[in-house]
This record gives C-alpha cells, structure tokens and sequence, in this order.
C-alpha cells in the first residue's frame, strides 16, 4: 500500500542503488538519484520507460585498496621481465657463437683428415665419408705394421740360424716365435695371456690358450687374438661371432707360423649378452678352446 502512494519519479529513485555499496538512495533527495541516470534516459523518456529500465546492481570482490596493491605489484615485475629477455638474448648469442666455432674447427680438422688420406678411401667430400674412409685407411696401416713386424721378426730369426750353421732352422724358428711375442707391441693389458705379457688376471696365466685383448666403447668392440694356427680357424671365428650378435666390421689376419694375429673390429648388435669387454674376452676364450678341442678330437680321430 506504501508503494502505491508512491509516485512514478519516487518509485524510481527509491529502486537506484549506489554503484559502490549497493546501498539505496534516500528517497527524499529526488535531485541526486536523477543525476546517476544515463543522460539519454534523464530527458524526454516517459516515466513508464524509466520503470521498465532493469535496475542496475555492481558487485565488486575486490577492494580499491587492493587493485592498487595489485597494480604496483604488475609495476614492479616490469623490470624483471626485460632482464629477463636480455639474459636469454645473450645466452643465444653466446651459444650461436660456440656453436659456429665448433663447427669451424670441425671442418678444418676434416680438411685436414681428408688430405693425410690417399684419394681413393675419401669418395665423397662430406662428414660420414671422411670419416668412415679414415677408418678404413688407419685399418690398412695397423695391418701394414704387423705384417713389417712379421717379416722383420722372420728376418732376424734367418740371419741368427744362418750365423749357427743352419741346425734345427724349422724347431729353432718355432720356438722362437713362441717364446718371444713379435706382436706384443699390439696388446696393452690383455684380459687373457698365454705368453708373457702382462694381463688382468694372473690365475688366467696358466689356463690361457691366447693372447685376447678387448676394448669395449659404447656397441664397438676393438677384439685382437693371438693363438696357434688351427685348421679352418678363420671361418669358425666369424662363425662364432655371428653367433654371439657380433658383427664384423674390420677383421686383419697376419701369420707368423705357428701363429697368427686377428685384429678384429665388431659391433655389439642388440641381441648380445655380453654387456662388457671382460664377457666378450671370456667367450672369445671358449670359442678358441672348443676350436682346439675339435682340432684335437680330428687327429685322434
């Protein structure tokens, strides 16, 4: 019944809310309400159109206080953020430089490489190239030093027969060879030794039938044997490797009766059990003694 007695302008200003603390207006002050009004909806609108307007409620959840705070927070992280961007600038152009550098020397030391090597083991110019012919030629001159050194040990034991008359010239040679390694320059600390080169296992002395030295790196394995010259030896060591997920890559043979020297460069295939240099040293071992044992049982036989 109040609001009946109402008219239409203080209906409206009894409605307005304050913006702010959503607290009403006082009804009595007509002059103040009209003032919050849209300036289209103050003038020439009927009274029934400003009562059909929605009322309008502002909720805020934040405080002016804390906008301001927020506000100098925003202001002061400014800085940092240039800072930084000129970190990661400067991080980038350090590392664009080391990786220029790097990759500069690594062309001039492939020049190099390329020109220390004959033509015919670079076909192509770049990296993979290089490199993998840089291999193959330092294959060939290891090769090449053992058969001089073989020849050279051959020579020495011809000239020393010669000055003793010629007696015993095949037993002398042999036990020559056995007893003085002419390859012993070739092994480092072999894991298995039967002559007397220093190995990892001294107990290993007495029950080794071969000088084996691997040296493991990431899946490539550097294998050198030195053992007695068996029959069809070559072709069951191959066969054996393959047995073991050990493919061949380089394999030199340098013969010096009554033995022979295998420098053999292989690659650990997924498949192999034999996850060090030790393993793969031990089952080179047992594949030459089932090799000997084979040779033993055939002359008996």
């Amino acid at each position: 019944m109040a609001l009946e007695a109402l008219s239409s302008n203080e209906l409206l200003n009894f409605i307005i809310y304050d913006s702010i603390s959503a607290a009403p207006y006082s009804c009595n002050d007509s002059s103040d309400t009209t003032s919050l009004l849209p300036q289209e909806n103050v003038g020439g609108c009927s009274s029934m159109a400003r009562l059909n307007h929605p009322p309008v409620v502002v909720e805020t959840t934040q405080k002016p206080q804390d906008l301001a705070v927020q506000s100098r927070k925003k202001r002061r992280r400014r800085p940092k953020v240039c800072k930084n961007k000129e970190e990661a600038e400067t991080q980038r152009m350090t590392h664009i430089t080391v990786e220029r550098n790097r990759r500069k020397q690594m062309n001039e030391h492939l020049a190099v490489l390329r020109s220390l090597m004959p033509e015919s083991y670079v076909q192509r110019g770049d990296q993979a190239s290089i490199v993998g012919g840089a291999i193959e030629f330092v294959k060939d001159l290891e090769h090449v030093l053992q058969s001089l050194e073989a020849k050279k040990f051959s020579l020495l034991q011809h000239a020393a027969t010669a000055e003793n008359g010629g007696a015993n010239h095949n037993t002398n040679d042999s036990i020559k060879v056995l007893t003085n390694n002419p390859f012993a320059q070739f092994f480092s600390y072999p894991q298995f030794s039967c002559s007397n080169l220093p190995n990892k296992y001294t107990s290993q002395n007495k029950a080794a039938i071969a000088d084996i030295e691997v040296t493991l790196i990431e899946t490539h394995a550097n294998i050198r044997i030195l053992s007695r010259r068996r029959i069809r030896q070559h072709s069951k060591i191959v066969s054996a490797f393959q047995t073991m997920f050990l493919s061949i890559l380089h394999l030199n043979v340098t013969t010096l009766d009554p033995l022979v020297l295998y420098s053999i460069s292989a690659k650990v295939e997924d498949g192999c059990q034999l996850n060090s240099a030790d393993e793969i040293a031990g089952a080179v071992h047992r594949m030459l003694r089932i090799i000997e044992e084979e040779v033993i049982l055939c002359c008996q036989s």
